[in-house]
């Protein structure tokens, strides 16, 4: 697929922290992550396995970030291993491991992202970021296994992918951030090519279908929402917006098209219970708010809250070439917390 042919660094119920309750249903996803996650693991040498591997309990699995990581010497600080220290088998092994985490078409999206550092380094020369799609890192909490309590991550500049495994269930799927820098690419080999178009498209189009009276309760102004917060559990955030109660019938349809394009993301059982989910929260439970214009091109900011998530993109960026409103984040999180991590 096009998107693949982008890649450059390969030959090649509610649900806070329970995912595991649903257990049967999910369990072929889990299964392949646990070996997906063992293959790696095994493939990789004792140096390797030493930058990639760290305890469960480490602080490190907390961290998290879409935002380029480095120095002011232009040196990388994310820890892991990075895919361009990989052999082709090793990167085959840890493109495996994501895949066990997304779906077909979101494991197209998230290496799409990867493939458009390549792009970003055309445009910006000798900036003052590094754009390089092999700073792409896979690091590993704990032991891959059936019995223990393990997770992962893939991450990088616009790309957070983070699971939790326990006696070999999934039992967290969160933060789960895809962006794109540039949203669309505006010209050269790759013209016209949108990584994330569904969740900018279906919100826009429910923001353009809104009456006065919906649209004074969904819309908040010019100013666009505070950026996503990286390295931070989930926190609820101000709740404002026009519930799906509210909304007319075709309304509704196009806010849950707009979730399970969040959901689709993910691995199809999993993918499911997320969706399904937001399904039982009930109308009045889940809130629509943006702000901004949802005219393409112009600046454009939503959320959408659930009890037991919440959706935050902004596309109000311009991208590296300069064309406005053309650089998405776009996250799915879990409240009250991500990482599987228990209420106190």
């Amino acid at each position: 697929m096009r998107s693949l042919r982008l890649l450059s660094i390969t030959a090649a119920a509610m649900v806070i922290s329970g995912l595991a309750l649903f257990a049967e249903k999910e369990a072929p996803a889990s299964a392949r992550m646990v070996d997906a996650g063992q293959k790696f693991v095994n493939s990789l040498s004792p140096e390797l396995k030493k930058k990639a591997n760290y305890g469960f309990d480490d602080p490190e699995r907390l961290r998290w970030f879409f935002t380029p990581q480095q120095d002011k010497q232009k040196n990388y600080t994310r820890k892991g291993v990075r895919f361009e220290e990989l052999s082709d088998d090793q990167k085959q092994a840890a493109l495996e491991l994501l895949k066990s985490g997304t779906s077909k078409s979101g494991f197209e999206q998230a290496v799409t992202i990867m493939s458009l550092e390549s792009i970003l380094h055309d445009l910006e020369k000798s900036g003052a970021m590094v754009r390089n799609p092999g700073w792409y890192f896979v690091t590993i909490f704990g032991q891959p296994s059936k019995t223990g309590t393990w997770g992962w991550r893939i991450e990088g500049h616009h790309l957070s992918v983070n699971f939790t495994v326990d006696r070999g269930q999934i039992n967290a799927a969160t933060p789960f951030f895809f962006g794109a820098n540039p949203a669309e690419v505006k010209g050269g080999a790759n013209d016209g090519l949108r990584t994330l178009p569904a969740v900018d498209d279906l919100a826009r189009e429910l923001a353009k279908s809104l009456q006065d009276d919906q649209r004074k309760a969904a819309w908040q102004g010019e100013k666009q929402f505070p950026e996503i917060q990286e390295n931070t559990p989930a926190a609820t955030r101000e709740v404002v917006g026009i519930s799906m109660e509210k909304l007319g019938e075709a309304q509704r349809d196009t806010l849950l098209k707009l979730l399970k394009a969040y959901t689709d993301r993910m691995p199809p059982a999993i993918g499911e219970l997320e969706y399904n989910a937001v399904k039982q929260a009930g109308r009045d439970q889940v809130l629509f708010a943006y702000t901004g214009t949802p005219e393409r091109g112009k600046p454009f900011t939503y959320r959408v809250y659930g009890p037991n998530f919440l959706v935050e993109f902004l596309n109000a960026q311009n991208d590296s070439a300069g064309n406005p409103a053309n650089h998405i984040h776009s996250v799915w999180r879990h409240l009250p917390n991500d990482f599987g991590l228990k209420t106190s």
